[in-house]
């Protein structure tokens, strides 16, 4: 696990794999910034407003639903939303009869711009640049219904809901809106994992990525290897709190998601238009997986069949052994990864990797020998990069952590399929996952790399929220609802050219401490509606941006949030409930640094 400022927006080219807003800002006083614009208290806030104005557009249940083709995802989720909170059939419809909710394709919007109309002659039009774009407005329609939209049942049967007449135009500022989920620290069931897409969809991000394998467990069914999730899946007991806490839970704990789970999810995800990124971490963090196969270790160094499933928390030596077995294992691993995951982007971690078995191994020392590579640092990179050529030559893309642009140096060269040698490096075609802090991110994105900006200091909501006792299990620095605000994913240090290789941003939520669903919302929760306007909106610069304006609208946004069942943390601290008095966390105290 990756662990321990003012900018613009990126103008990414039309055709990057997310799909992508183009063009410049042409915001009015209904912006992102403040304004009468963003009166409905709407999040994230977007580009215009016009009105809202005093008459209003009702629906009812005579109001049909005219869904043009490609939009017929959206017709289902507004009828399985808004048709159960307010008890409305929304029948199927003309698009040109009046009391209509009208879904259209206009390829003259951004790929995931939209245009809403609440007129009180015609009724509701949402008009997107792609079926995206329909249902991110969509989303915006739910939001302008109130609090009440959010709930699975009316709360008033038969009665007519209503809207003030406007009109909205929207687009994204980046094509990668993400949240990366932690499901191997402490296992998440598939249904709390198609709640968060649900709640990731709410606030209009794009992207999971599931970090599916790690040293406390293997969370991915793979048929051709069933110990993977026999043995990986599972531990005897877990670390509570900080790994130099004196406290265990000693119950067992694991689970893992079946091929047919995997294939759920990714299908729940793709109807509300966001993509799965799956991660298998390689080659350090893989202690579940040499658990199940100790022949993936260093069998050299240590007697890998005595390794279970870590217990605790860290950066662990036990790292995979640089092999063509291990190679072969993970490819035929991947094979399978693939099969399930339609994703362009594999990520493959590439992270905390110590070397110090690899130093001592002849096994690893012989292979540098016949690579003819400086060190252990250029054997990593040589292991990465053969999985970036093998996603490439199966039309995907490798992205990892940021140390895989580390050690790219050699003495004579690399042994290429087929003979001869070969640069090391990363392929043009992978891609960084800026962890560490904003260098990496910008180190790849000078070496034309794309890049999706996510640093610790930042967007890690593991974090704690508040320097206060209270907070529960308390971990890194302190990053508060307005920090997370006020982060710009776009270094000023770039050119125009190379931060249009930054693809977006990703908040990241790491669960050592997270051991239960509520605790996850807690730190999730407000912060990744800070976050979702961060990466939809065109925001000013940091220090320009309204927070004040902002609040106001989160006042609005608690109460969706209370309709969703969120736990989230509540702006005065935590409920006594939410608390874990006793339970050692490790705060850093002061700033994070900005590197």
């Amino acid at each position: 696990m990756p662990h321990t400022d003012t900018g613009t927006a990126a103008g990414t080219a039309a055709g990057t794999p997310l799909g992508t807003a183009t063009g410049t800002d042409t915001r009015t006083d209904g912006g992102a910034g403040g304004g009468a614009g963003t009166a409905s208290g709407l999040i994230p806030a977007p580009l215009r407003i016009d009105g809202p104005y005093r008459c209003a557009v009702r629906l009812g249940e005579q109001t049909a639903l005219a869904a043009a083709p490609g939009t017929e995802d959206t017709a289902r989720w507004l009828r399985d939303t808004l048709g159960a909170a307010f008890g409305l059939p929304l029948p199927p419809g003309p698009d040109d009869a009046p009391d209509t909710l009208v879904l259209a394709l206009d390829p003259d919007l951004p790929a995931e711009g939209y245009r809403l109309d609440a007129l009180t002659r015609a009724g509701v039009r949402i008009a997107g640049g792609s079926p995206a774009g329909v249902f991110w407005g969509a989303q915006t329609l739910r939001q302008l219904l109130g609090p009440s939209a959010f709930r699975r049942a009316p709360l008033a049967p038969g009665r007519t809901v209503a809207l003030p007449q406007q009109s909205i135009e929207d687009a994204p500022r980046f094509p990668w809106r993400g949240m990366m989920l932690d499901v191997a620290r402490h296992f998440m069931p598939k249904d709390g994992v198609l709640r968060y897409i649900d709640l990731l969809a709410a606030h209009k991000l794009n992207v999971l990525h599931l970090h599916l394998t790690d040293d406390q467990g293997w969370r991915i069914e793979i048929a051709r290897y069933p110990k993977l999730t026999d043995v990986g899946a599972w531990r005897t007991r877990t670390k509570l709190g900080h790994r130099a806490s004196p406290l265990w839970d000693e119950r067992p704990h694991g689970g893992f998601y079946t091929q047919d789970d995997i294939r759920e999810i990714v299908a729940y995800a793709a109807a509300r238009h966001i993509t799965v990124v799956p991660e298998i971490d390689i080659p350090g963090h893989s202690q579940a997986a040499i658990a199940a196969y100790p022949e993936l270790g260093n069998t050299d160094v240590i007697d890998t069949t005595s390794l279970k499933v870590w217990d605790t928390w860290g950066v662990n030596p036990n790292v995979l052994a640089p092999t063509d077995n291990a190679l072969r294992f993970y490819e035929q691993v991947l094979a399978e990864v693939l099969e399930l995951f339609p994703s362009r982007f594999v990520h493959i971690g590439g992270d905390e990797c110590p070397k110090d078995q690899w130093k001592a191994s002849a096994t690893a020392q012989a292979q540098i020998a016949e690579l003819g590579l400086a060190d252990e640092d250029a054997l990593q990179n040589w292991f990465i990069r053969h999985f970036d050529r093998w996603l490439a030559d199966r039309g995907r893309r490798l992205i990892g952590w940021d140390e895989i642009l580390e050690g790219g140096s050699r003495t004579q060269g690399e042994r290429a399929p087929g003979g001869g040698t070969t640069e090391l490096g990363l392929a043009h075609g992978a891609a960084v996952s800026s962890w560490r802090g904003y260098a990496g991110g910008i180190a790849a994105a000078r070496s034309g790399h794309d890049v999706v900006m996510c640093p610790e200091q930042q967007v890690y909501l593991d974090h704690r929220q508040h320097a206060s006792p209270d907070e529960p299990v308390p971990i890194g620095y302190v990053r508060t609802l307005e920090d997370v605000y006020r982060f710009e994913p776009v270094p000023p240090e770039l050119t125009d050219e190379q931060a249009a290789h930054i693809l977006g941003t990703q908040a990241n939520v790491w669960t050592e401490v997270m051991d239960s669903p509520g605790r996850v919302d807690y730190q999730v929760f407000p912060r990744l509606a800070a976050f979702a306007e961060v990466a939809w909106s065109r925001l000013p610069p940091p220090a320009d941006r309204d927070h004040q304006d902002f609040n106001r609208r989160m006042t609005a946004h608690y109460a969706r949030l209370d309709a969703l069942g969120v736990d989230y943390r509540p702006p005065g601290g935590p409920h006594p409930w939410q608390q874990r008095p006793g339970v050692l966390g490790r705060p850093i105290d002061g700033a994070p640094p900005n590197v």
